[in-house]
């Protein structure tokens, strides 16, 4: 089992930049499959980025792609999602998942769930 805690998340105007955390417990963190999802109000909740056991494979959604960049360090049991050239559609909160199976893009995918992040983004 893994617990996961996001960090990072606030108030930034259009064309800034955030860099989200999610720090996981337990020593067997390099195993997972880990992604970034988000939930905006009165939408279903969205992939946004995942990244393989060992990081070497990554995904992105189309409307982040060339803005966002997932990586993680697992000496740190920690994943990072860096978003550049932040939109105000970007505005969600933003969850963190693992999975010990294959990178998928659907929440049912993923076992294990942070608590969100908010991140707004004004225009």
């Amino acid at each position: 089992q893994v617990q996961l805690v996001e960090s990072g998340g606030g108030l930034v105007q259009a064309g800034g930049s955030l860099r989200l955390s999610c720090a996981a417990s337990g020593r067997t963190f390099s195993s997972y499959v880990m992604g970034w999802f988000r939930q905006a109000p009165g939408k279903e909740r969205e992939f946004v980025a995942a990244i393989s056991w060992s990081g070497g494979g990554t995904d992105y959604a189309d409307s982040v792609k060339g803005r966002f960049t997932i990586s993680r360090d697992n000496a740190k049991n920690t994943v990072y999602l860096q978003m550049n050239s932040l939109k105000p559609e970007d505005t969600a909160v933003y969850y963190c998942a693992a999975t010990i199976g294959r990178p998928g893009q659907k929440p049912y995918e993923y076992d294990y769930w942070g608590q969100g992040t908010q991140v707004t983004v004004s225009s």
